[in-house]
C-alpha cells in the first residue's frame, strides 16, 4: 500500500498518485502537492514559514 507523501513546501499530506516529484542535481527529492507550492519554492524562492496557508507558518528553524 503506497503511503501518502508530505509536501516539501507547505507540509501537508497529499494522496498517492498525485503531486509532483522534483529531483535536484545532488540527488535530493522534493515532493510538491501543487504547482503553487512548486513555483513558490523553486522559481520564487519563498520561505514557507512566512505564509499563513502553510503548516510551517511561524515555526522556528532548528539549529544545525
Amino acid at each position: 500500500m503506497p503511503r501518502p507523501r508530505r509536501c516539501s513546501f507547505c507540509g501537508y499530506e497529499f494522496p498517492p498518485g498525485t503531486g509532483i516529484m522534483y529531483v535536484r542535481n545532488d540527488g535530493s527529492i522534493l515532493w510538491f502537492c501543487s504547482s503553487k507550492c512548486r513555483k513558490s519554492s523553486l522559481k520564487l524562492r519563498r520561505d514557507s514559514r512566512k505564509f499563513k496557508w502553510t503548516s510551517y507558518y511561524g515555526k522556528e528553524e532548528r539549529a544545525r
